[in-house]
């Protein structure tokens, strides 16, 4: 008998793990994503969101990142330091994560973004999120877990079209993130969420420049 169980439950494991991930309703997104903020995430956005994420459980980095190394000086200055080498670990670990093609890590001062180009995620004619892009969200979300003492923007992008096509579109995609990236248990208190329509293109408007142009950047930045 308990080799039955054991046989049953490593096929439904199994089954589990091949199985497609699809959004939930939309109705539900609500859900999800109580706590984020559907706004640019802003210098004056941060501190203003600041008490609602301590008050989830969120934490500042030099409560998790204070070097004993450190000097004394300037607070500003050390706090500056912290931040960096927080934030370049954090760098590295996506980066080693992430090699995968559509999907780049880049640095921008003491902020981190991932580009996710929209078909290394997200189905070729549906809009939802495929098979690999779950996989790929999901080694996002193990290491946003360990990095913890950020703040993210869950920001979409598409090609040239017509504005409120591109805007409604762009934002769609940036929720289907962000309710996965809930779904992992991300504090959704460290979410902003924007659809920014075509603005802000990568690439050129032929072919191959509108399917870069067409993607998800997550900005994670330093919580201080």
């Amino acid at each position: 008998m308990n080799i039955l169980k054991y046989v049953f439950l490593s096929f439904s494991l199994l089954i589990s793990a091949c199985a497609q991930y699809h959004s939930p309703e939309r109705s539900s997104w609500s859900y999800y994503l109580r706590g984020a903020s559907f706004t640019d995430m802003t210098e004056t956005a941060r501190i203003a969101k600041r008490p609602v994420f301590l008050g989830a459980g969120g934490k500042l980095i030099t409560s998790v990142e204070n070097p004993t190394t450190m000097e004394y000086g300037d607070k500003a200055q050390n706090d500056t330091a912290i931040s960096i080498n927080y934030m370049s670990n954090l760098e590295y670990e996506l980066y080693d994560a992430l090699r995968k093609p559509g999907i780049s890590v880049q640095r921008a001062g003491t902020d981190v973004v991932v580009i996710l180009v929209r078909d290394a995620i997200m189905e070729l004619n549906v809009a939802d999120i495929s098979k690999d892009g779950a996989d790929t969200l999901k080694t996002i979300a193990k290491i946003l877990k360990k990095y913890d003492a950020t703040f993210l923007e869950i920001a979409g992008y598409t090609d040239s079209m017509s504005s409120k096509q591109a805007e409604a579109l762009s934002l769609d995609m940036a929720q289907r993130v962000g309710v996965f990236l809930s779904q992992q248990d991300i504090n959704t208190a460290r979410m902003f969420i924007v659809g920014r329509g075509a603005t802000r293109p990568i690439a050129g408007q032929d072919d191959i420049g509108r399917l870069m142009n067409r993607r998800v950047e997550i900005r994670l930045v330093p919580a201080r």
